[in-house]
Parts: C-alpha cells; structure tokens; sequence
C-alpha cells in the first residue's frame, strides 16, 4: 500500500470543522504553577476512570507536567477567552490569576466549570503530538456555563437548538 500525502492545512481544515472542548492542564513544578491550553481533552474510560489529552511534541510545557506525575484539567467556560490567550501566550502565564491548589496540590484555575485531578497512567507516541492518558483521582463540577469551544481556528461557545 502507497503512502498517502495529506497536505497540512488540508488536514487542519477539514478537522476544522470538528469543534473540540477548550481546557487547561495545571500542574505545580515546585511552588511555580504550570499551564498549558488544549483542544484535545476527552474521556476514554469509566471503569478505570481514565481522561486523555494530546499535547504538541514541541511543547515546552508538557515535558514540565510530566515529570511531575499528576496534572488538572480545567475545564474553561465561554466566558473565560482572556484567562485562555493568557496561559496560551508566553511570559508569565499565571501572572494576576488567583488560582487555588486542589486537594491533590494542582493548581485550580478561577472560574472554571470543572476540574478533573489525575495522574499520570500511560505515554503513548502519537505522531507530532502524544497521547496522555490520566488516572482520575479526583472530579468535581465547580459551576454552571457553556464550555469554551475551538471551531475552525476560532474560540466560541454553545448554542441550544431550538
């Protein structure tokens, strides 16, 4: 079988038109909080209760979050695109956010509507990017709102339909 070329912006184009949860992977690097945004957040399992998410290779920060072993996923609101760009860009990422610790000692970002505690479980080699698959040690749904969505190289929200 011949192997198949897919240009790029192609690819992103037409995944494009799939829109994803936008989240924030928290983790503590000593007594410096880290962070990181996500697209790529999803359930995989009840029973284990397992979560995964797929951050770049490139990145900086998930090697960081790796090696401390756990992280959180805050889970953004429509109404939080300021809190999102800001953990997105680069400087200092946390600089003015009143973040709390969690009980498992993960930073727990204002505002959120939930948070999902994990550990780290399995590391899977997934082309540009990996998968990370998460133990939950803990859930919580911390406040009512629609989720903050990335839609074709855009964050928005959710409509009902009538």
């Amino acid at each position: 079988m011949s192997e198949i070329s897919i240009a790029p912006r192609t690819f992103r184009d037409v995944l494009g038109t799939y829109p994803t949860g936008v989240s924030v992977i928290t983790a503590m690097e000593g007594p410096l909080p880290l962070g990181m945004v996500v697209g790529t957040f999803t359930s995989v399992s009840l029973d284990p209760p397992l979560v995964g998410f797929l951050p770049a290779r490139s990145s900086t920060t998930w090697p960081r979050i790796a090696a401390t072993g756990h992280f959180c996923v805050n889970v953004l609101g429509s109404d939080q695109t300021a809190l999102c760009r800001q953990i997105a860009g680069t400087g200092d990422k946390f600089a003015d956010v009143a973040y709390t610790l969690t009980d498992h000692g993960l930073p727990l970002l204002p505002g959120v509507l939930a948070a999902i505690e994990c550990r780290i479980d399995t590391v899977v080699d997934a082309g540009d990017h990996v998968f990370v698959v998460g133990r939950v040690l803990r859930l919580d749904s911390l406040r009512e709102g629609d989720p903050m969505l990335f839609y074709r190289g855009r964050y928005g929200g959710f409509a009902d339909l009538a």
